[in-house]
């Protein structure tokens, strides 16, 4: 029987969740899909509890009906400027000179060994490559003689009330939550190509209230931040500087917007009516234009800031790979490119069969995202003594002999 795998995709403007079914490696039947406008949520945080699960429900609720399956667990995306990340090294011995599984997880219960405060949680423990008696870059250590063995891992965390909120609103639709997923992370499962994984890249997902950055390198994550700017305050500087209602100006900006003045010619006018008026208005889309561009820039800079601050810029060959509903907003890419000074591109879910009448959309990359994370977690996912999230390494590791040390690591390994 094909698997079954279910992601609720929780952002600041909607909440979609989605039933698929894995057909293959590559590709993803949408059995049920569950869209509904986000309600208590600002910037990726809860803010209202019952308006909030009240949401959600809905969203479960539809994509119930339209698989004909009830949902009684999934995965979660994650977001919001609480999120941060650290990069830590654990190392053992190896006593017997061959490393075994047990010393890999030995290794990794050194680096999880971090300080991390009582107020925040782990996320993810993100393996990034092993070093063996200072030889670095090795995938698969197990079996290799040895006798120290070091791991390099990037740890996730965030507020441990904001995911409490989150788990408690999403138990309350009945669901409970397998394992959540860093937004970026999530994207990146349907929008990376795996050379652009290895040559050095950045995905970033500009949503409704915030813009999540993951740097890949050598095909691991090396980096993850989440800015508290998004689309919405696009919506809103329309909203403040044409003296219109934010439903408005978000109709405005979907049907008139574009990132650049360049982009729009001098005598291109639309109608609107603002508050005050008692007949419509002419706006040149210039004007707009010129509105959008300056929070767009703007925006670009703190992302040129955070990748600088990383120390990966000079990593990113394949440069940046743009997703989330902001992304699909014209121009936006020619304005990334010369902020950023890389090569820029959008993009948005593939391989989908079944339901996918709205989702080939940059908006649904996370929701989507969420289904290939879990098509590639373990049927058993392990969850150490401190119950951090675990996702075994998906790519790599296939070629191995010995399938009982395989498992074991799939099991094990980020």
């Amino acid at each position: 029987m094909d698997e079954i795998v279910i992601g609720i995709d929780i952002g600041t403007t909607k909440i979609c969740t989605l039933v698929g079914r894995v057909e293959d490696e590559k590709s993803i039947r949408i059995l049920g899909v569950g869209i509904e406008p986000s309600d208590g949520i600002r910037k990726g945080i809860i803010v209202d509890l019952p308006a909030a699960s009240q949401a959600i429900k809905r969203s479960v609720e539809k994509a119930e009906g339209t698989a004909g399956l009830e949902i009684t667990t999934g995965l979660v995306s994650l977001a919001g400027a609480h999120v941060s990340s650290v990069n830590s090294r654990g190392a053992t011995g190896i006593p017997g000179g061959i490393i075994a599984a047990e010393d890999v997880a030995r290794a990794l219960e050194q680096a999880q060994a971090v300080a991390i405060p009582h107020d925040r949680e782990i996320v993810h423990i993100i393996q990034r490559g092993m070093t063996v008696d200072g030889q670095e870059g090795v995938r698969t250590p197990i079996g290799m003689h040895g006798y120290k063995l070091e791991v390099e891992t990037h740890i996730i965390t965030a507020a441990a009330a904001t995911v409490d909120n989150l788990r408690q609103c999403v138990g309350a639709a009945g669901v409970e939550i397998q394992q959540f997923v860093l937004n970026p992370l999530a994207s990146a499962e349907v929008v990376l190509t795996e050379n652009e994984r290895q040559m050095g890249v950045a995905v970033c997902d500009i949503g409704g209230g915030t813009t999540d950055l993951a740097i890949y390198v050598n095909g691991d994550v090396w980096h993850t931040m989440v800015l508290a700017v998004g689309g919405n305050h696009i919506t809103q500087d329309i909203a403040h500087g044409l003296r219109l209602p934010l439903s408005q100006a978000e109709e405005v900006k979907k049907q008139q917007g574009f990132a650049t003045r360049s982009g729009v010619g001098i005598e291109e006018y639309f109608s609107i009516r603002p508050f005050g008026e008692d007949h419509d208005v002419k706006i040149n889309r210039q004007d707009l234009a010129h509105i959008i561009e300056a929070r767009i820039e703007e925006t670009f800079g703190l992302i040129m800031q955070e990748v600088k601050r990383s120390g990966y810029d000079g990593l990113l060959p394949a440069g940046m790979v743009l997703t989330g509903g902001t992304s699909a907003l014209p121009g936006i890419k020619r304005i990334a490119s010369e902020v950023l000074g890389m090569p820029v591109r959008t993009a948005q879910p593939e391989n989908l069969t079944g339901l996918v009448e709205k989702l080939s959309s940059p908006a649904y990359s996370t929701s989507v995202g969420l289904l290939r994370w879990a098509a590639t977690m373990t049927e058993h996912d392990v969850v150490l003594s401190s119950g951090y999230n675990k996702r075994r390494r998906s790519k790599g590791e296939k070629n191995m002999d010995f399938n009982a040390i395989k498992n074991w690591m799939k099991r094990l390994l980020p």
